[in-house]
């Protein structure tokens, strides 16, 4: 009954919050489209002719915003276990990025290209446990570090979805290691209560490292 009350009450809060609104007036996929649409006003991350991928991408809101930012010229290549309704200019892969076979699929659509962005907004199934929570986080950080590797272009930019946490200077310090410039960025769009925010790294150096 607890969960049950609890989950009704997400729904409520989910339903009656502006953002939401705000994104159904507008035609978006989701809220997290404003997220990605005041990082770029103050930022400028995406632009014309470029190619992006977009980790954790269902269900197609920051695609949908990068798409129309790209074109005509510029591709979306856009990653997720769960599908998403097809999106004018946008490729995507269902999957898991951890899958050889789908990272095998990403490379051939690439082929000897690089690409100019990566931004992830992949988050973990939550359980409560804030620690827990953390690491599934830091550890889906990783698995997003791994992805860009061999496939951001040197000078790319990656924006990145962390949790406040214990681990968080650990994931500050690869980022600070990978990238000639880092920002931290807190939408307004972000809920209050979350511990969410965005780390963006501007001029790959060539080589992500390890956390």
């Amino acid at each position: 009954m607890a969960r049950g009350r609890k989950s009704g009450r997400w729904v409520q809060q989910h339903v009656n919050d502006f953002h939401v609104k705000l994104a159904i007036k507008e035609g978006y996929r989701s809220r997290a489209a404003f997220k990605l649409l005041e990082i770029q006003k103050k930022d400028k991350l995406v632009s014309s002719g470029m190619l992006v991928a977009d980790l954790g991408a269902a269900p197609g809101g920051w695609s949908q915003i990068i798409a129309d930012l790209v074109a005509p010229e510029g591709k979306v290549f856009s990653v997720d276990l769960t599908p998403i309704s097809p999106i004018a200019g946008v490729t995507f892969l269902e999957g898991d990025i951890r899958d050889g076979s789908l990272c095998g699929k990403f490379d051939n659509f690439l082929k000897d290209a690089k690409l100019d962005v990566v931004v992830s907004d992949l988050s973990p199934d939550l359980t409560g446990i804030h620690q827990a929570d953390q690491a599934k986080m830091q550890d889906l950080f990783q698995v997003a570090i791994d992805f860009i590797r061999f496939r951001l272009k040197p000078g790319g930019s990656f924006l990145v979805k962390v949790f406040q946490g214990v681990n968080i200077r650990q994931v500050r310090g690869t980022m600070e290691t990978s990238f000639k410039k880092l920002v931290t960025r807190k939408p307004r769009a972000s809920r209050s209560k979350s511990t969410e925010f965005y780390l963006l790294g501007k001029g790959f150096k060539g080589e992500a490292s390890k956390t």
